[in-house]
């Protein structure tokens, strides 16, 4: 069954955003984690089925202070789940979709992978399986 997973942010402050977004869905964040292979350090609120994954780089060079310097804060992935990520990914791949990264481990105890923005009308595209 394919369905949003979680809307990935882009913050400069997670602490910051972590006020703003336990204000707006009225409630805390469930989680901290830090991915080191990612140079990030995620917070995640439960939203309904879906989440919100807050993302605050912990390098100056990794892919979310990338962004920021790029776009700025704001939206930087939409993350999809799958049940099978393989095949989802040789589903897509021979529908001319280039993978980025993945699968490998991500947050929020997931397995990951990213399709390349250019073949997505310039979204970010993750799946994500358990």
């Amino acid at each position: 069954m394919k369905r949003i997973e979680h809307l990935g942010i882009a913050v400069e402050d997670l602490a910051a955003a972590e006020r703003i977004f336990t204000d707006v869905l009225g409630t805390a964040p469930y989680k901290r984690e830090r991915v080191e292979d990612e140079g990030v350090e995620t917070s995640f609120f439960q939203a309904g089925e879906s989440k919100i994954e807050l993302l605050a780089s912990t390098t100056a060079d990794g892919p979310i202070a990338r962004h920021l310097e790029r776009r700025g804060p704001g939206l930087h992935h939409v993350a999809f789940h799958v049940d099978d990520i393989e095949a989802e990914l040789t589903r897509l791949e021979a529908a001319g979709y280039r993978r980025i990264s993945g699968p490998k481990p991500g947050a929020d105890g997931k397995t990951i992978a990213f399709l390349h923005p250019s073949d997505t009308s310039k979204v970010l595209v993750e799946l994500c399986a358990d």
